[in-house]
C-alpha cells in the first residue's frame, strides 16, 4: 500500500513539474511545441480561432458574372390629368373663374431587367412597364434598343421583353434554391445611378405576399431602391437566384426586407410566356386558410391540411360537392401541407385535368373529383409595401 501511495506521489510530481517546464518554454520560446511537432512529422495543431469556412475578400467576381446581363428599362406612358385651365385676362378670370381641363403629360418609369436569352428576351416586373407606350433598354455595353412586350403575369408582377440585338449576354440560372444564409447579390439601375451592386443575405424564403396567391417569394436584406425593380438577384457565383420586386419601407416601420421572384417561378413565367403570351394556371375555385387546433391539443397552431372558407358558384369545386368547412388532405398524388401548398399544386395542373381530392366533412372522411378550369385574372395586391421599386 505505501508502496503504491508512493509511485503515485512520484508520477504527480513528473507532472507538476513537466507542465511547468512546458509553461516556461512556452512563455520564453513561443512556437517550439509547433517546430517540434513538424519534426516529428505530426500534423500541425489547428487553429482554434480560425473561422471554419472563409468569406471571400471580394464578389467581383460575381459581379463580372452577371453584371453584364443586367439592362436598364426606361418605359415611357402618356398620363392624362385634369386641371384647372384660368384665363389671361384678369377681368375674365374674376367673372368666370377657371374651366376644366385636361391634358397630357409624359411619364417615364425607371426599371431593371435580365437577359435570359440570347435571342433577345429580358425577363422584368412587370409594374415597370404596364401602360407604357415606348421602352427603350439600354444595354451593359452602352448600347441601346427598343424593346416590344412578348406578355406579363400581373400575378407574378413579371413581364417578358423582347429587344432585337446580337450578342447579348445571357446570365445563368443557379442550380440551387436560395437558403436562408445565403450571401446575395441584387444588381439593378435605383435611382437612375445605372449599375449599383448592394449585398446581403437570404432571410427567408417561401414568402407568401398575398393570400389568394399561388406564388412564394424570397426575402432578402439587400438594398433594393427604387428602379431596382425587375434587376438581378444573384448568389456568390452570380448565378441568377430571383428577380428583385419589392421593398417594404420606413413607411411600415420596417428596415432591409425586399423580396424577390424566385428564378424558378420566373422561368416558368417566361417559357410559357414565349409559347402562348400569357400564363395558364389551373383553378379549383375555392378560398382556403389553415386548419385550427384547439389551444390545449397539445398539437401546433395549424394542422397539415388546408381548411375551405369560400366556394365559388360554378366553380370546379362547387361542381365536386366541396363545402365551405372542408378539410382538403390530399390532391392527386400529392399530400396537402398548408393552404399555400393547395394552390401551388392547383395552379401547376394543367386545366380539363381531373383529379382526386379527399379530405374531411364533420370529421368524417370524404372523397371526390373536380375537373379543374383556368384560372380567371386577378389583380394582384400589395402586402403593404411603402412603394414598389
Amino acid at each position: 500500500m505505501k508502496h503504491a501511495a508512493g509511485t503515485l506521489a512520484f508520477l504527480a510530481r513528473c507532472v507538476v513539474i513537466g507542465l511547468a517546464a512546458a509553461f516556461v518554454i512556452g512563455l520564453f520560446w513561443p512556437g517550439s511545441g509547433e517546430r517540434l511537432r513538424v519534426r516529428l512529422g505530426l500534423p500541425a495543431t489547428p487553429d482554434a480561432s480560425a473561422p471554419g469556412i472563409a468569406a471571400p475578400a471580394s464578389y467581383a467576381g460575381a459581379v463580372a458574372v452577371a453584371a453584364p446581363s443586367v439592362v436598364n428599362i426606361y418605359a415611357n406612358k402618356i398620363v392624362n390629368e385634369r386641371a384647372i385651365k384660368m384665363y389671361d385676362n384678369p377681368i375674365l378670370q374674376q367673372l368666370l373663374g377657371g374651366t376644366l381641363t385636361t391634358y397630357a403629360r409624359r411619364e417615364q418609369t425607371l426599371g431593371s431587367g435580365v437577359i435570359v436569352s440570347a435571342q433577345g428576351y429580358v425577363l422584368t416586373n412587370y409594374h415597370v412597364i404596364a401602360h407604357a407606350t415606348d421602352i427603350q433598354v439600354l444595354l451593359y455595353d452602352g448600347r441601346v434598343a427598343k424593346a416590344t412586350v412578348v406578355g406579363s403575369d400581373e400575378e407574378t408582377d413579371l413581364a417578358v421583353l423582347k429587344i432585337d440585338a446580337g450578342n447579348l449576354p445571357v446570365i445563368r440560372l443557379a442550380e440551387q434554391k436560395p437558403r436562408p444564409g445565403d450571401v446575395v447579390l441584387a444588381i439593378g439601375n435605383p435611382l437612375g445611378l445605372n449599375q449599383t451592386v448592394t449585398m446581403g443575405i437570404v432571410s427567408a424564403v417561401g414568402r407568401q405576399l398575398n393570400g389568394s396567391s399561388a406564388e412564394d417569394f424570397i426575402q432578402t436584406d439587400a438594398a433594393i431602391n427604387l428602379g431596382n425593380s425587375g434587376g438581378a438577384l444573384v448568389n456568390a457565383d452570380g448565378r441568377l437566384v430571383g428577380i428583385n420586386t419589392l421593398l417594404i419601407g420606413k413607411a411600415a416601420n420596417a428596415e432591409g426586407i425586399g423580396f424577390a421572384i424566385p428564378a424558378g417561378t420566373a422561368k416558368k413565367v417566361l417559357d410559357q410566356i414565349v409559347a402562348t403570351g400569357h400564363v395558364v394556371r389551373g383553378w379549383l375555385g375555392a378560398d382556403y386558410t389553415f386548419v385550427p387546433v384547439a389551444a390545449n391539443s397539445g398539437l401546433p397552431a395549424a394542422a397539415r391540411g388546408a381548411l375551405v372558407t369560400d366556394v365559388y358558384p360554378g366553380s370546379p369545386a362547387a361542381q365536386a360537392g366541396i363545402q365551405p368547412h372542408d378539410i382538403l388532405l390530399r390532391i392527386g398524388d400529392d399530400d396537402i401541407r398548408d393552404p399555400s401548398d393547395l394552390r401551388r399544386r392547383e395552379s401547376a395542373i394543367k386545366p380539363g385535368t381531373t383529379v382526386e381530392l379527399s379530405g374531411l366533412r364533420n370529421g368524417s372522411p370524404f372523397h371526390t373529383s373536380a375537373t379543374l378550369t383556368e384560372r380567371p385574372p386577378m389583380s394582384m395586391e400589395a402586402a403593404t409595401p411603402e412603394s414598389t421599386p
